[in-house]
């Protein structure tokens, strides 16, 4: 895009009202993003510049950056850019970053320092040649997009269409889709808007020749313009091209003014005078008057004191090919050792730019200190939130010195395949991890096939662990002890959990512990700790947990690790709940927010929110659940939407049992989740238990039958308990009286223990499952004798729903088998759960509890009036609420009273309760 002569803007009065339309917006607290495309030339950076200059005229503050025209910049090149123009502190906030919590932190901190830099006056970012950041740079511009509609910020992202490599195809559509997201694509110059940038007086038939040269293009008319002002114009045979401008434009500077400028466009699109300086081996001041004469034919803009750059890409790259390849090669050279030694002290963010030096000298004899420099900026790059820029890095590296495999290239592959891995890129991963073993063979290294094999995690993907865990039994072979031993067996333990083997998983996991206290190897042991605890899975497995999580916390301490010590707390926590120990649970919730804190992240805050919501949930606290749920969700979904959405599911399945279906939790009850295997038939079962709390009654019966058989069923070891015991309730109430008896069977062996499902919901104890159970069968005693100890261990354990819950199963229990004093007993037992169901606003159970309370204070039977009788008698026919309404032609809500009021005077909790008792009181 062009100036006219006068400075105002050409051409770009729509795209301007626009842009200052969302400025106002933004400035008022509902920010956005503005996505700009077009091709190079056409007047994306001019633009965003005029917006910033009014934006800086309104009190707003304006951040640039531009994402580098090199490959392999330093991770986050354009946010380190934004974030010291907005005054934060580059090196607290991005940091190395280890692990992909880390790395989410990390972009969560860059977001917050751009939020708050956005008050009270607003912030205008404008991140430039988006088609050119690496990946890490694109995803906090994703989160950054997100954000920004709550927040006073605007951003500005301009790009090519089409770009070879670039990542932002794949990318485009999530930025595109973010809240408010705005896209406009620039248009080449009309004749009109071409004469207008021409000199004045310029004819309608040089015009037109400038439109058809340049297609419109903003850039290529500025050129022709100043061409024109210089002579070196000519209409017979005009430039074609911005190379030809811009190498008749060197031909009129001195040698030194082009020495330096050819120097500049090797060194990049933006460069400093003092590298420059460095470079020429000549003082800074003898440098400023070339500096100034290739400033004044148009070639460079100044940016800052001391910073300049070329006034487009396509300029620098005219400059670039004016070079000769000799002339070319000995400006790398040059400047790859003044920038070295210049920076010397902190080369952290000039890493990738001397390794690209260097690659362009490695087929000329530099090729051993091009793979050193790649290789030490794709460490870098791992460590400061690109991954997957340093898995290319690494592949690059390799591919400087091709050679026979050995030991040096298995470690490059290795770790390739751990960057890959930590960019989640697992076809790279394995790729890398089956090159690093062979590599490894080929040299006879047993352990670099041991570090290969280590690589790849347990994944839900058989193809990946199936590499895996060939790579592992075949470096098992060959390493006989020692801390790596104990690594192996300890990932060969979690590839076994993974395939369901858990007999296998006990005794590997065993052993890794056992070697790795010998070897008395932190790393080791952390590993093995973690594999043990998955060897113990349910009630059978709590106390030796309990002793894991407190061996895990030690080692925390001892070694300084928040992320190990945040582990132990968590275990701690789960087996507390596991005991039914909520009050300590409750009480250990702030030492773990306090390691989740020093850790950081989406997914230990994550962790932090699913444990704060199981407790609260436990504790009949139903608000504080689902906002802890809720927040936790947030946080969780845009990094793994599974285990985000499987734990706000299944805590949602829990609360609707005491307060029915929340409105968040509406959106499961339509949407069939496709889960992983192993969390097939759970999902199954818990989305019926919620369509049932919905009162869609035939929907929860199809999907508990599509869970299939109880003999065929495949449940995580982690949750068997606490799936059989809402297994169990939902087959006392839709009357399956056959699954439920085998599903007690298999309970009886847990009395005394509560059904938990490891930190993400409570269900009470078990012998409210049992009760409940015996109640729905008729099996009077044993549901009254289960029901009290149920009472007693829900309040022992500060489990108030549950107490509430297991009293009015307990009044109905006694109520129907009538024994001496079990009146009485009733009477008491439905007017505390009622009085505790309201206190707690359990809105499931109030109906359910005032009704029993007021039909059993009167100390006589109550006999059915006879339209309830009439109802009973249908439903002991399997008619449906719906088909009762039809039959006798009311409402579908009267006949739910009706069916309540029978439950009650009945003393069943469920329809099939109704049927026996109907048939029962026929019998002669």
């Amino acid at each position: 895009m062009m100036a006219a002569a006068s400075g105002a803007l050409v051409g770009r009065a729509r795209e301007l009202e626009l842009l200052e339309g969302w400025l106002d917006t933004a400035r008022a607290g509902s920010g956005r993003l503005v996505l700009c495309a077009g091709e190079p030339g056409i007047g994306k950076t001019r633009l965003a510049q005029e917006l910033a200059g009014r934006a800086l005229a309104r009190g707003t503050a304006v951040a640039w950056a531009r994402c580098a025209e090199a490959t392999g910049a330093p991770a986050l090149w354009p946010w380190r850019q934004v974030l010291r123009s907005i005054g934060a502190d580059v090196d607290v906030l991005v940091g190395d970053a280890s692990s992909p919590e880390d790395r989410f932190r990390v972009v969560e901190d860059v977001v917050a320092a751009l939020r708050a830099a956005g008050e009270p006056d607003g912030l205008v970012v404008v991140v430039d040649d988006i088609h050119r950041g690496d990946e890490a740079s694109l995803a906090v511009l994703r989160h950054a997009a997100t954000a920004a509609a709550a927040a006073r910020v605007l951003l500005v992202a301009a790009y090519r269409d089409a770009d070879p490599g670039s990542l932002l195809p794949r990318m485009l559509p999530d930025l595109a889709g973010a809240p408010g997201a705005e896209r406009f694509d620039l248009r080449g110059f009309d004749l009109d808007e071409v004469r207008t940038q021409l000199a004045a007086g310029t004819d309608d038939a040089t015009a037109h020749t400038v439109l058809d040269v340049t297609g419109g293009n903003p850039l290529f008319v500025r050129e022709i313009a100043r061409a024109m002002a210089d002579g070196s114009w000519r209409a017979d045979r005009p430039p074609r091209t911005v190379l030809d401008v811009v190498a008749a434009r060197l031909d009129r500077l001195g040698p030194d003014g082009r020495r330096l400028v050819q120097t500049a466009a090797v060194a990049g699109r933006d460069f400093t005078l003092p590298l420059l300086a460095a470079t020429l081996d000549e003082p800074v001041a003898a440098c400023l008057p070339w500096l100034d004469e290739v400033r004044a034919h148009g070639l460079v803009d100044e940016i800052g004191p001391g910073e300049y750059r070329f006034v487009h890409a396509l300029t620098r790259d005219s400059v670039e090919a004016s070079l000769t390849t000799g002339e070319r090669l000995s400006r790398h050279r040059a400047v790859a050792e003044a920038t070295e030694a210049r920076h010397a002290g902190d080369l952290a963010e000039h890493l990738a730019d001397i390794a690209r030096h260097w690659r362009e000298l490695a087929p000329h004899g530099e090729a051993d200190r091009a793979r050193a420099w790649t290789v030490r900026a794709a460490a870098d790059a791992v460590a400061r939130l690109a991954p997957a820029e340093g898995a290319r890095l690494y592949e690059v590296a390799l591919a400087i010195t091709p050679g026979p495999p050995d030991a040096a290239r298995s470690e490059l592959q290795v770790a390739r395949g751990r960057a890959a891995q930590a960019a989640g890129d697992l076809g790279t991963a394995v790729a890398a991890v089956e090159a690093a073993a062979a590599a490894a063979r080929a040299a006879g290294r047993p352990d670099l096939v041991a570090e290969a094999a280590l690589v790849l995690d347990a994944v839900p993907d058989p193809s990946v662990d199936a590499v895996a865990e060939r790579l592992t039994e075949e470096a098992l072979a060959d390493i006989p002890g020692g801390a790596l031993r104990a690594r192996l067996l300890a990932r060969r333990s979690q590839l076994a959990f993974y395939d369901g083997e858990q007999d296998l998983v006990g005794r590997l996991s065993t052993a890794s512990l056992t070697l790795a206290r010998i070897t008395g190897d932190d790393g080791a042991l952390a590993a093995a700790l973690r594999a043990r605890h998955e060897a113990c899975p349910g009630p059978a497995g709590r106390d030796e947990r309990a002793e894991l999580a407190t061996e895990m916390i030690a080692l925390g301490r001892r070694t300084g690790s928040a992320r190990t010590a945040m582990w132990g707390e968590l275990w701690r926590i789960d087996t507390l709940v596991e005991a039914g120990r909520l009050r300590e649970a409750a009480d250990a919730l702030p030492v773990l927010g306090g390691v989740v804190d020093r850790v950081g992240g989406p997914v230990p805050a994550w962790h932090l929110h699913r444990v704060g919501a199981c407790v609260a949930q436990a504790q009949g606290r139903f608000e504080d659940a689902a906002a802890a749920a809720a927040q936790g969700f947030a946080r969780m979904r845009p990094v793994e939407p599974a285990p985000a959405s499987g734990a706000f599911f299944g805590l949602h399945v829990a609360l609707a049992r005491h307060v029915g279906v929340r409105p968040e939790a509406r959106r499961f009850l339509d949407q069939d989740f496709d889960p992983p295997p192993r969390f097939r038939t759970q999902m199954r079962i818990a989305r019926a238990s919620l369509l049932l709390a919905a009162g869609r009654r035939d929907e929860a019966a199809a999907s508990y039958r599509r869970a299939g058989a109880l003999a065929m069923w495949s449940l995580p070891v982690f949750f068997v308990v606490s799936i059989q015991a809402s297994a169990a309730a939902l087959c006392g109430e839709l009357g399956l009286d056959d699954d439920l008896a085998v599903l007690l069977e298999g309970l009886e062996r847990w009395r005394g223990r509560f059904a938990a499902g490891t930190g993400v919901f409570f269900l009470g104890p078990v012998e409210l499952t049992l009760g409940r159970g015996a109640l729905d069968l008729g099996r009077f005693d044993a549901a009254v004798e289960d029901l009290d100890a149920a009472v007693e261990a829900a309040d022992r354990a500060g489990a108030a729903g549950f107490v509430a819950e297991a009293q009015y199963h307990l009044a109905l229990a006694l109520h129907g088998r009538g024994a001496a004093g079990d009146h009485d007993r009733a009477v008491v037992a439905a007017r505390d759960a009622d009085r505790l169901a309201r206190a707690l606003g359990m809105a499931a159970w109030v109906d359910r509890t005032t009704a029993l309370a007021d039909r059993l204070r009167p100390a006589r039977h109550h006999e059915l009036s006879p339209r309830e009788a009439e109802v009973a008698a249908l439903v002991s026919e399997g008619l449906t609420n719906r088909q009762i309404a039809s039959r006798l032609v009311v409402s579908e809500r009267t006949v739910e009273s009706h069916v309540q009021h029978v439950l009650a005077k009945l003393g069943v909790s469920s329809r099939s309760g109704v049927a026996a008792r109907v048939v029962r009181d026929r019998s002669p």
